[in-house]
């Protein structure tokens, strides 16, 4: 049962009958008492005259998807299963983070009828955003008061990464195509295939004659290579503790995820295959085997319920997972954040069993720098201090990456996912995958 604003109002209104008792001989304390009892009981036979809220049940669709920060609606279809009409009020328990409107809807639902409402939501985090019941409100006839009851039912959207680096690709997509179709690289060894068969010209490389085209033709044969297609790449981002810090609007992991489906959409257009993997001592996502235009939809859908764990994570097992999804040749990219010499003993102590048969990036997202203050104060100068003492730290690990055989790109949340896309490129035109 709940009361409406209409009870107190009416006890309020009983202040003139309760004066003009008092002005007749009647004690004035009886006859106030005797007024709110009045009110109770006539709010009591309003509660028991409604409709009974608990006859309504609950209806939801199958879960949407929505990108992050984009509004979204969630249908809500309540159906009367009694023999009278429901008059009052309903709220569709949302968290917080899904931007549920915060007031109640009014609601009129006739016997044996149904009502479908759509409750406009704009999410804020990433990930399942649930509601679990509905509460509704059933008024009596003079609105007095009501009955109340919560009606368990289970509503749910998947929140995407809005991936906003997509603003990156279409100037990568032109580079890749003139790296494919304009000029085929002239390199031989390692991470090439063949494209064709051209007369040779003064300046190219000898060693990039046919000889048995040579002998075949009347004029001196070269070969001609180009970038290996249908090669592996696979994206590790850490899960662990470290990707739980937060850096400009949003945590590590969600900057991560911005730079793994940049260079998952390249990867796909260029003709290799994307392996995704989330990992900090167990698997949280896994996409493996989906190529063309189901992958980033694969990609993003599995990334979405992903949360920070605030555990270390086990880079010998993370390896290990990444040997198991191919034995040939790739490129690994090691999402994760290494700035501590301490704290990345582990990381560097498993980094050369990987880095010794593929080409590994270890892509980091860093802070930008504060401006600096013209007449700074105490607290100005210690901030720097241990800015710059990050920066020493993250410059040894790096150092000791590149010494691991692997290569380090660190930068902001914004300029991490183009950077490491452009290295990508620049290892396909160099033919180093």
């Amino acid at each position: 049962m709940y009361v409406t604003g209409r009870l107190p109002l009416l006890v309020a209104l009983g202040a003139v009958p309760v004066v003009l008792l008092s002005l007749a001989g009647v004690d004035a304390w009886v006859a106030a008492a005797g007024w709110v009892v009045l009110c109770l009981i006539a709010a009591l036979a309003d509660a028991a005259l409604a409709a009974d809220p608990r006859r309504i049940r609950v209806e939801r669709p199958a879960a949407r998807r929505v990108l992050l920060g984009e509004p979204a609606g969630a249908e809500v279809r309540l159906r009367n299963e009694g023999e009278r009409t429901v008059h009052g009020r309903f709220r569709d328990a949302w968290q917080p983070t899904a931007g549920a409107p915060d007031g109640r809807i009014p609601l009129v639902l006739p016997a044996g009828e149904s009502r479908a409402t759509v409750i406009p939501l704009l999410p804020r985090r990433r990930g399942e955003l649930t509601s679990r019941f509905v509460v509704v409100r059933s008024d009596g006839p003079l609105r007095l008061a009501g009955r109340q009851t919560r009606l368990d039912s289970l509503g749910a959207i998947r929140v995407l990464p809005p991936f906003t680096s997509r603003r990156h690709l279409p100037s990568r997509l032109a580079r890749l195509r003139e790296l494919d179709g304009n000029t085929s690289i002239q390199v031989r060894g390692q991470g090439t295939e063949f494209d064709s068969l051209r007369e040779y010209v003064r300046g190219d490389d000898v060693r990039s004659i046919d000889w048995r085209a040579t002998a075949r033709s009347t004029t001196t044969m070269l070969r001609t290579w180009r970038p290996e297609r249908d090669r592996h790449v696979i994206i590790v981002i850490d899960t662990g503790r470290t990707s739980a810090a937060r850096v400009g609007d949003g945590v590590r992991m969600d900057a991560a995820m911005e730079a793994a489906l940049l260079l998952a959409a390249l990867a796909s257009r260029a003709g290799d295959h994307t392996h995704l993997l989330m990992f900090d001592r167990r698997v949280r996502a896994r996409v493996t085997r989906v190529d063309g235009p189901g992958l980033l939809p694969a990609l993003v859908d599995a990334m979405a319920p992903v949360e920070p764990q605030l555990i270390d994570t086990d880079w010998d097992a993370a390896f290990a997972e990444v040997r198991r999804l191919t034995s040939r040749p790739s490129l690994v990219v090691l999402l994760t954040a290494q700035d501590s010499a301490g704290a990345a003993r582990g990381f560097l102590g498993s980094l050369p069993a990987l880095t010794g048969r593929t080409q590994v990036l270890v892509g980091a997202v860093t802070d930008d720098p504060e401006p600096r203050e013209d007449r700074p104060d105490a607290a100005s100068v210690y901030r720097e201090a241990a800015e710059r003492k990050t920066q020493r730290d993250a410059a040894a690990v790096a150092a000791a990456m590149a010494r691991a055989g692997a290569e380090a790109i660190s930068d902001s949340p914004e300029m991490l996912p183009p950077r490491i896309a452009d290295r990508y490129l620049a290892l396909k035109a160099a033919g180093r995958l």
